[in-house]
């Protein structure tokens, strides 16, 4: 019983980290969009 609890709970905290790494990528990713339409905007202004 314990080796199969072992390896379910490292196939759950794997699955966790991909997660994870996603969210950050989406996260991060949306930042540099928001500051790419920061800038347009702001050089739209000044012109």
């Amino acid at each position: 019983m314990s080796k199969k609890n072992n390896a379910k709970k490292e196939a759950w905290q794997k699955k966790q980290e991909e997660k994870g790494k996603k969210i950050v990528g989406w996260i991060f990713g949306g930042l540099i969009l928001l500051a790419v339409i920061y800038l347009v905007w702001t050089f739209s202004m000044m012109a």
